[in-house]
């Protein structure tokens, strides 16, 4: 049976030398699936993309954040955004509502570093199979090379 309040948002960006960058991407409850890149570098302009999705990838991708266990962390000790940046992600899912925030994060190290190493750690690795999964979605619906932040 579908989730009729199945939400997924995620968001990575910064303001800097070429503007506000920026990957985000969501996923809504009648299989919308939406997708934003903003970079200005080199004068590159927005990439916008909008797709149905069908209820089996919707079905997989709620398995892949029930894997995580990422509803049951807390974002309290995780870093704050800062001038590098920041990430968000917003899920609704059986019932409950998170919404995370954090800075940009660039390596495994800065997890490890972390007042949170374990959290934040099941964070940073979902966000790379979120993208992976949704990359994956976009180059086989369009045919294009989404930019990877």
């Amino acid at each position: 049976m579908a989730d009729s309040q199945f939400y997924l948002r995620y968001y990575v960006g910064h303001t800097g030398k070429y503007g506000h960058e920026f990957l985000e991407f969501e996923f809504r409850p009648d299989g919308e699936m939406r997708y934003r890149n903003n970079s200005n570098y080199k004068n590159d302009t927005e990439i916008r993309k909008k797709a149905y999705v069908s209820q089996a990838v919707l079905d997989e991708l709620k398995r892949i954040i029930e894997d995580a266990e990422i509803m049951k962390e807390d974002d309290n000790n995780w870093p704050m955004p800062d001038r590098v940046g920041k990430q968000e992600l917003e899920i609704k899912m059986n019932g409950e509502h998170i919404c995370f925030n954090t800075t940009k994060l660039g390596s495994v190290l800065q997890v490890q570093q972390s007042k949170d190493p374990d959290g934040l750690r099941i964070f940073y690795y979902l966000v790379q199979d979120l993208k992976c999964f949704v990359f994956s979605l976009i180059s086989a619906h369009f045919k294009i090379q989404p930019i990877q932040k």
